[in-house]
């Protein structure tokens, strides 16, 4: 990382600037906040508020996209509560370890990661869901509830809408994984659980599922449709026969088989059905296998 040091003790920053400079680190240093404001290229910025007559806060303004740490002897509203309300990360008091150090710029840098890899997701998942909707309200949802849909975005979709609009971390899990039904077990009553691949669990698995998640907060998928005989929880199903294809989304290969076999294995006998799909019956069987899907008699 490239780092700024403003510090009017040149053997204090030349200090500092070695000892980052020794784990890979690019230390620049200046001894005025005049000095510091003629470029804003960096991503940390350590500002000692022990400069006389100096104001801090055109230096904060100015690095506000950066990491600012400030560098102090001691603490009041000038050295600390003015710099954070501006913008500045932290402080740490002097004398203090290198390591210290270290573990401040460390621990923001990652959390500024996180931060923008949390604003790419949210804007993916904006963009995937955009054309999808469903006529359930989410202001009287009970949980936990099962949601029902032949297509697995439109739960993901009401599942994700649900957590955003209640402000609640998500936890995702998926039944195909061996150890899900342990971390069900685990998980916190703050959060918002949300399970798909329901349609995999075997029928002796459901009553043990349906006991672990009774009183969490647990939105959980099914692709197939749910027997209200074994579940004493609220369901939703979420129609859409042919939403998918009129609004001309382009399915990855596996969704459309499964999405074709799951809405249309009623309407065509097998030979019809592998023949437009362009497989083998062999091959059909093996699908409904892979994706558990039970063929109505």
């Amino acid at each position: 990382m490239k780092i700024l040091i403003i510090e009017n003790e040149v053997y204090l920053a030349q200090s500092i600037a070695t000892k980052l400079g020794e784990i890979g680190h690019v230390c620049e240093m200046c001894t005025s906040t005049k000095d510091a404001i003629r470029s804003n290229n960096y991503d940390v910025v350590l500002l000692s508020t022990n400069i006389n007559g100096q104001d801090f806060i055109p230096v904060i303004e100015t690095f506000k996209s950066s990491i600012i740490i400030l560098m102090i002897s001691y603490i009041s509203n000038d050295t600390v509560s003015k710099p954070l309300a501006a913008g500045a990360k932290d402080y740490i008091l002097k004398p203090f370890m290198i390591e210290e150090l270290i573990r401040k710029i460390n621990h923001y840098q990652d959390y500024e990661k996180l931060k923008r890899r949390t604003a790419a997701y949210e804007k993916y998942l904006t963009h995937t869901f955009l054309n999808t909707q469903h006529e359930k309200s989410l202001d009287n949802v009970e949980l936990p509830l099962f949601v029902s849909s032949s297509f697995q975005k439109y739960s993901d979709a009401f599942a994700f809408e649900y957590a955003q609009k209640n402000d609640l971390p998500i936890h995702f899990i998926t039944l195909s994984n061996s150890k899900s039904l342990a971390e069900v077990e685990l998980l916190p009553q703050n959060t918002l659980i949300y399970i798909i691949d329901f349609q995999v669990l075997k029928k002796g698995d459901k009553k043990h599922f349906c006991d672990l998640i009774a009183k969490k907060q647990v939105i959980i998928s099914s692709t197939d449709k749910i027997d209200n005989e074994e579940i004493a929880h609220p369901i939703l199903e979420i129609k859409n026969d042919n939403n998918v294809f009129d609004k001309g989304e382009i399915l990855p290969i596996e969704d459309y088989v499964k999405f074709i076999v799951l809405n249309y294995q009623d309407k065509y006998p097998d030979t019809e059905l592998s023949k437009k799909l362009g497989i083998s019956r062999k091959s059909l069987w093996e699908k409904r296998k892979k994706y558990d899907i039970i063929k109505k008699k």
